[in-house]
């Protein structure tokens, strides 16, 4: 096949979307759809369920006071997660919680005391607000036992408040504010998120974060991707090309790389008796990507049939992981 023929199908973005990634062996033109194979479960995300003390704008999953779509996790549950990484032997080596917020669930605290008991390295995604804040104590505990086994990342859309708020609403940015300088104080490990969605590039991007860290004594280098990471938008409304085969080669992208090479994140949907194992945490919804569940069974090839999985992770570089 000719090389120039099939980088000219995926930068493309006519097309009818409404037949993209319908089938998940070929793409719309008739070419073999990529797909990923597992290759360890480095990280397994846990979705604690989808309730939400904010409604943002662009929520991938559509988190809310409202939306329990994901109901919450138990200690009961997670546990047995854990026990299947042992008895697999799966070498997991990152259990990541996301939402939701994590801290609305009242197992929450527990839960992460489970975890790092057990050894593992723990990421929280909280948007930093005071169902976080209501918790310092605890976790300023887990902290000084488990040091930087346990991170915090907090979402900030933008350096400015203003522009901040166009995504999570006035009330969100203060309480964010006062976490990161809370966990900067009290030397606690954490991490700030931003969003790529402003027709900014990267670097006035970093800049402006290193003015408001500087400013509001938050201790991180924002010119240090894994201090400061800064996500691609996903938009399910735009077009966007479908990955063939052929695009490892001419992207020169390892499939290896894509989070579903690496991870699963485990939900509970509402109604459901038994946990869901997700092919990424970008799809929670999506029963096209629900592989079964248990993380054993969920170890098999994902297609790449969803424009998240072009846009965000193929294209775009993207990584819940840092």
């Amino acid at each position: 096949m000719d090389d120039k023929v099939v980088l000219k199908n995926i930068t493309d973005d006519s097309g009818p979307p409404r037949t993209k990634f319908a089938n998940p062996e070929f793409t719309l033109t008739g070419e073999l759809r990529a797909a990923v194979d597992p290759r360890r479960l480095d990280t397994l995300w846990i979705n604690t369920g989808s309730l939400c003390n904010l409604t943002c704008e662009n929520c991938y999953i559509e988190s809310s006071p409202t939306n329990d779509r994901l109901t919450y996790i138990t200690l009961q549950e997670v546990e047995g997660l854990l026990d299947e990484i042992e008895q697999e032997q799966l070498g997991t080596s990152e259990i990541g919680f996301t939402g939701g917020e994590p801290f609305l669930n009242p197992d929450m605290l527990p839960i992460l005391q489970q975890c790092l008991n057990r050894g593992f390295q723990v990421l929280v995604l909280t948007n930093g607000m005071n169902t976080l804040l209501r918790e310092r104590e605890k976790i300023e505990v887990l902290a000084k036992e488990f040091g930087a086994a346990l991170k915090l990342r907090i979402s900030l859309d933008h350096y400015e408040e203003a522009t901040h708020a166009l995504e999570r609403g006035k009330r969100s940015w203060k309480p964010a504010i006062k976490s990161l300088r809370w966990m900067s104080e009290a030397g606690i490990s954490y991490a700030v998120a931003g969003r790529t969605m402003w027709d900014e590039d990267e670097a006035s991007m970093r800049e402006g974060f290193g003015r408001l860290f500087a400013e509001e004594g938050i201790d991180l280098n924002a010119d240090d991707p894994e201090q400061l990471i800064l996500f691609p938008e996903m938009d399910g409304s735009l077009d966007v090309p479908e990955i063939t085969t052929s695009c490892w080669t001419i992207l020169d992208t390892n499939p290896a790389d894509m989070m579903c090479a690496s991870s699963r994140m485990v939900v509970k949907h509402k109604g459901d008796t038994q946990l869901s194992v997700q092919a990424c945490t970008l799809l929670p919804y999506d029963q096209r990507f629900n592989m079964g569940s248990t993380l054993k069974e969920s170890w098999r090839s994902v297609k790449l049939n969803h424009p998240h999985c072009a846009k965000f992770c193929v294209l775009g570089g993207g990584s819940c992981s840092a």
